[in-house]
């Protein structure tokens, strides 16, 4: 370390010249060495690059260690297919998801879009009656010791289990697949709708009420700019219900459906095309969540809550 000698002191109090020195460093600024530029372009470069890595990397390792255990068992089970063989069979699938060759013998793709359109009706049924039922429950303290009850005793019931009533009302297998979906899904749209309306600030109403604001100006003004982050998690919510119940209604119900496929390839010990359904289910799934994802950030300011 180099070091500067600002002078020196002499102590008179003692006998012997003692001599001090007064030793500083110099700064750091002083002592750094400039990087020459392209140590500078490289250091700029791996920084860019740490982000892109730490997104990348961590889902690459996790879908190889899936693949990895998925071989093991393929080779310890001699009738589980492997990764290869599912990906080949996955190929002659989705080179022509949308042939039809009969009422029960229709591709992959059919089998998709017959079960979103369940999904589509029964969660918009779903929607229009809870989203107004929530704000009201929460609106109203009347309406929600009224319908508080109702809800806790529903809500925990398995979705197959409203499947049979569906049947036994409307006589078919297509109306009673989308009220399993409806049912099922109408919970968390109205639970998460009230509790966004109870957790308005109490200011914002004595406000309104100082005004003398309508129901209409304190919904339009107030509640719906303040509950629609709960509004919108309970939608996800509902649409990861609604697509888990129309897979499983599906297999009990048959007809055209990604459910009944399943079921459909089960009889026939297909067993990749039962794995690819999986896979699908789950894109879709995701897919679905992903844009009510998009959804709620571009009509709120702040994080949805999860």
């Amino acid at each position: 370390m180099n070091t500067m000698v600002h002078g020196v002191i002499r102590d008179p109090a003692s006998s012997t010249a003692e001599i001090k020195t007064i030793v500083s460093t110099p700064p750091a600024e002083a002592m750094a060495v400039p990087l020459p530029a392209k140590e500078k372009k490289q250091a700029r470069f791996s920084v860019s690059l740490k982000p892109f890595f730490l997104a990348i990397l961590p889902p690459m390792l996790g879908v190889g260690l899936l693949i990895l255990i998925w071989e093991i068992i393929a080779i310890k089970t001699s009738s589980f297919p492997s990764p290869w063989v599912t990906l080949q069979e996955a190929i002659k699938v989705f080179s022509d998801p949308f042939y039809q060759n009969g009422p029960n013998d229709q591709g992959i793709g059919w089998n998709i879009f017959a079960s979103l359109k369940r999904v589509a009706l029964g969660f918009g049924l779903a929607a229009a009656v809870g989203i107004p039922l929530g704000f009201l429950i929460g609106r109203f303290k009347f309406l929600s010791g009224m319908f508080n009850p109702i809800i806790s005793l529903l809500k925990p019931v398995s979705p197959l289990a409203w499947l049979p009533i569906g049947l036994l009302v409307f006589k078919s297998a297509h109306p009673a697949a989308i009220w399993s979906i409806f049912i099922c899904s109408i919970w968390p749209m109205i639970i998460n709708t009230a509790i966004g309306v109870q957790r308005v600030p109490q200011d914002y109403m004595n406000v309104a009420r100082v005004l003398n604001l309508s129901e209409w100006k304190i919904f339009t003004k107030i509640l719906f700019p303040s509950v629609l982050p709960y509004m919108l998690t309970g939608v996800r919510l509902a649409i990861g219900t609604a697509w888990l119940v129309i897979v499983a209604a599906e297999m009990l119900t048959g007809g055209v459906g990604i459910g009944f496929w399943v079921w459909d390839e089960w009889n026939s010990l297909n067993v990749p095309h039962i794995i690819i359904a999986i896979v699908v289910i789950g894109l879709v799934g995701l897919i679905l969540e992903q844009i009510l994802v998009a959804v709620a950030r571009a009509f709120t300011y702040d994080d949805v809550p999860s």
